[in-house]
């Protein structure tokens, strides 16, 4: 008995997996923060892009539950990365944003990132690269499904 071959879409499925996780796992290689995980980094910069967070908001972007979140953000603010400041409409709120240490971590870690990774870039055929510029859409397509 033989095992079915996959179809090409699973088989595409299965290499596009692979391939965007060994990325993204060398990419935060570079970011080179060892005592802060990689949760704690996505909240950051999250804040650092998106601005002012409730912590309701911030747990939904970064599909997390609240409790969880909440320890997030307790680290982050306990390392001065973020600070809690009440809402000036709704004064029951809080909302969550960067420090000026947590954007200046967040954009150095990327300015790393960018480096490495245009460095990598830097070694492929410019029909490569083409090749890979006109797929930044279609996997920004599937990302945002």
């Amino acid at each position: 008995m033989t095992a079915e071959q996959p179809t090409p879409d699973e088989s595409l499925a299965v290499e596009l997996r692979m391939a965007t996780f060994r990325l993204a796992r060398r990419l935060r290689i570079q970011r080179a923060l060892h005592d802060m995980s990689d949760g704690q980094f996505a909240a950051l910069a999250a804040l650092r892009w998106h601005g002012p967070l409730a912590l309701g908001e911030l747990a939904e972007r970064e599909r997390v539950t609240a409790p969880s979140m909440n320890r997030t953000v307790n680290c982050l603010e306990e390392s001065g990365y973020v600070v809690r400041t009440p809402d000036e409409v709704d004064r029951r709120k809080v909302n969550i944003d960067a420090t000026p240490a947590g954007r200046s971590l967040v954009e150095a870690a990327q300015r790393r990132r960018d480096a490495w990774l245009e460095e990598a870039l830097a070694a492929l055929s410019p029909a490569d690269r083409d090749a890979l510029l006109r797929a930044v859409p279609l996997m920004r397509q599937v990302a945002d499904r």
